[in-house]
Formats: C-alpha cells, structure tokens, sequence
C-alpha cells in the first residue's frame, strides 16, 4: 500500500507540472494579442509596409503626385533636411511643380518597426536629383512613420530627412556655383 501511495504523489506531481505548463501556455497565448505578438501578423505588415516603401520610392522617381497623394495621410508632416515643416498640400504642389526632381534614389539599411498599428521605417539613401533647379546629391538618412487605418491600408503620418556627413562635391559636369543642398526647400520629397 505504502509502495500505491508512492506512485499515486508522483502522478499527480507530473499531472500537476503538466497541468502548470498547459496553464502557462495557455495564458501566452491569451496575452499575445494584449503584447502585439503576432508573428506571422507582424510579417505580413512588415511585408506590406516593405511594399509601400517601394511605392513611396517609385513615387518619387516618376513624380507621381496621385500616387503620392495616396500614400500620404491628409494629417501628414513631413521635416525635410533643411529643418523645413511641410504638409501634405506643399509636398504634393512641389511634386506638381517640379521643384524637387529625383533621378537616382537607392534605399539600403531598410528596418521596419511595428508599434500596434504604427510602423516606424528607418533607412539610408543614395539621391541624386535637382532642387529647384540646382543639382543635388549625398546620403540621407530617412524616417517614415505609418498608420495602419481600419480598412487595413498603411499610410506616410510623418516623415523626416537628414544628411548623412558633410554635402559631397557635385558629380562631375554640375555646376558647384548652384544653391547648396540644404538650401531651403533641398529635400527629396
């Protein structure tokens, strides 16, 4: 008998190791959604948001303002590298204009950061392009926020631009006595 009782407290301590694991399983997986551990959810708006960095950039390049106007939130801010405050209207009239033209733009470093339904995307850049006429090139380091609306499309909320080092000479066949880049208004929007 004594041998049956023996057994019978080591049962029910495994049963009872087995039944705290199952409990603490059990409650991660119940607080995951309260922490934002999704992973797979997290890849997909990482992929999604990876996506819209490459309509932001093809944007750019092409000038397309209807594109933009799309991927921009009507609340947006964007602070370009001259410390310069535009909205979503001023960016888009530039983009009309013309006044900032971008013919190279090569992101690299590219890090996604989801925070519930906001991603923070930093990021390194190699531009070449024209700021209202005046030839502009370097590195930049760039921040984007996005906000995941309810329809589950990401937007651009916020935006920021800084040089990376000193401005490099100009490219060989610019004119150097041309606005310098950080000139007002001298960002690749």
């Amino acid at each position: 008998m004594a041998q049956l009782n023996s057994q019978h407290r080591v049962f029910r301590r495994g049963a009872g190791l087995v039944a705290l694991a199952s409990l603490a399983a059990i409650l991660f997986v119940v607080d995951a959604p309260a922490r934002g551990q999704h992973p797979r959810r997290n890849d997909q708006f990482k992929h999604q948001v990876e996506q819209m960095e490459q309509a932001w950039r093809s944007a750019e390049l092409a000038g397309d303002v209807e594109a933009m106007g799309r991927l921009l939130s009507d609340d947006f801010v964007g602070i370009n590298m001259s410390g310069q405050v535009v909205t979503k209207m001023q960016l888009l009239e530039r983009m009309r204009n013309r006044r900032t033209v971008l013919t190279r733009l090569d992101l690299d470093d590219v890090h996604v950061k989801l925070i519930g339904p906001t991603a923070i995307v930093t990021s390194r850049a190699e531009v070449e392009g024209t700021n209202e006429g005046a030839a502009m090139h370097g590195t930049y380091r760039y921040m984007r926020v996005y906000s995941r609306l309810a329809s589950g499309t990401w937007q651009i909320t916020n935006y920021e631009a800084t040089r990376v080092g000193s401005p490099p000479p100009p490219p060989p066949g610019t004119s150097s006595g041309t606005a310098a880049p950080d000139a007002p208004g001298a960002k690749p929007e």
